[in-house]
């Protein structure tokens, strides 16, 4: 597995996959070609079917424009065969053949790949993480005496906690904007930004009802600040960016919970988000909704639970029950954008992470189902989804969306 560094990725939203990695090989392509006055892109399936409400040709265009011409052509029927958001850059020349044509994958949370050659290739580089299975760390942790986030700093260094450091800066502060953000959000749809509404109802309940309000809103306020393109970290996608920032600051600000635990949860959090990317995806066009929001929920479902004082085995628990109960959630953002049902999905999966945790927390620890399991049944119905449900915004409430 990779750094942590690969998985909370600082960028602009509103979609990792849709803006963060094309704008990224954008940026390689133009280091490969700075003299280019030509360029010629072609975007594939999920990409393509998505890519105008996602910003993806905006996303391109910031790159490549100022120094040459740009064509981008739209492919959404066509699917590469190793991932369904592929895309192809090239150099076009006077002639107007195409030179250095460069076939490229944006695979979730920003990161890009460029096949199977490519992946054989990586893998046989030492990877930063030796164990890549839950049971494989729960193992190494009841043998050592160490925690999940020991784990994390053994194989990152010291210096991870410097980076994550600056990741809690960045969630924080997309919270607070987006709680005192008024407005319609960008787009067709003239959705009107419902975090600072949230958070002033909130205040107004009892105890009991204000820390429910009060994730929601702070999971709408970071959802809607990615939905305008504002700066989120990926955790572990633009997507769901709200989920985890959501419990952390509720947890932070209203438990008191020093700045060091928030820490060590967020590392937490982090590796049960890079054990599901290694061993499936969190690509909403790969595995559907699942893959996002359902993986966001796992990770802030550990989080919590690590925050309360959960044992190894509760910890894995919660993160299981945040991603079982989110197993088939369908990628149909209406028009393509990142709103709806993106932005409300954020704000219940947080609630949901909380309650995982209280019920991993009632118990031992012990149940039937794993979570490197349900990292599997995750991967295998995201395989059996139909592309319609799967980010081309062709099908499930997308194609409602005239009603």
């Amino acid at each position: 597995m990779k750094s942590l560094r690969e998985l909370f990725r600082i960028g602009i939203g509103p979609s990792s996959s849709h803006t963060m990695g094309p704008q990224a090989a954008a940026i390689q392509y133009l280091e490969r070609h700075p003299e280019a006055t030509d360029f010629d892109v072609t975007l594939y399936g999920s990409l393509a079917a998505t890519g105008k409400g996602h910003m993806t040709d905006v996303a391109i265009l910031r790159v490549l424009e100022p120094k040459a011409n740009v064509i981008i052509h739209w492919e959404p029927t066509v699917f590469l065969p190793f991932h369904p958001n592929g895309m192809k850059f090239a150099v076009r020349q006077p002639d107007g053949s195409l030179f250095d044509e460069w076939t490229v994958y944006s695979v979730g949370g920003g990161a890009l790949s460029e096949g199977m050659e490519q992946e054989a290739e990586a893998s046989d580089e030492a990877p930063l993480y030796p164990l890549t299975t839950m049971k494989a760390i729960m193992a190494w942790c009841q043998e050592t005496g160490h925690a999940f986030w020991e784990y994390v700093e053994q194989c990152e260094g010291q210096e991870i906690w410097d980076y994550l450091r600056e990741v809690w800066r960045v969630m924080q502060e997309a919270v607070e904007r987006g709680i005192d953000h008024e407005g319609i959000l960008p787009g067709p749809l003239g959705l009107q930004r419902k975090a600072p509404i949230y958070y002033t109802k909130a205040k107004g309940y009892k105890a009991n009802l204000q820390s429910s309000g009060l994730v929601y809103a702070y999971a709408l306020a970071v959802s809607e600040e990615n939905a305008s393109g504002g700066l989120i970290v990926t955790a572990p996608t633009c997507g769901s960016c709200g989920v985890l920032p959501a419990v952390l600051y509720h947890l932070g600000h209203n438990h008191t919970f020093s700045e060091e635990r928030i820490l060590h949860a967020l590392a937490t959090a982090g590796l049960i988000g890079n054990l599901v990317k290694e061993n499936a995806s969190i690509s909403g066009a790969d595995v559907g909704c699942q893959g996002e929001v359902g993986v966001a929920s796992a990770m802030a479902s550990a989080a919590a639970c690590q925050l309360f004082g959960g044992s190894v085995a509760q910890i894995e628990y919660a993160a299981e029950m945040g991603l079982e109960h989110h197993l088939g959630m369908t990628c149909d953002p209406v028009c393509g954008l990142v709103q709806i049902p993106c932005i409300e999905r954020n704000a219940f999966a947080a609630a949901r992470a909380l309650d995982a945790n209280f019920y991993a927390s009632l118990s031992d620890g012990q149940h039937r189902v794993s979570f490197d399991r349900v990292v599997r049944v995750m991967k295998q119905t995201g395989k059996d989804l139909p592309s319609l449900y799967k980010e081309t915004s062709e099908g499930g409430l997308a194609k409602l969306s005239d009603d």
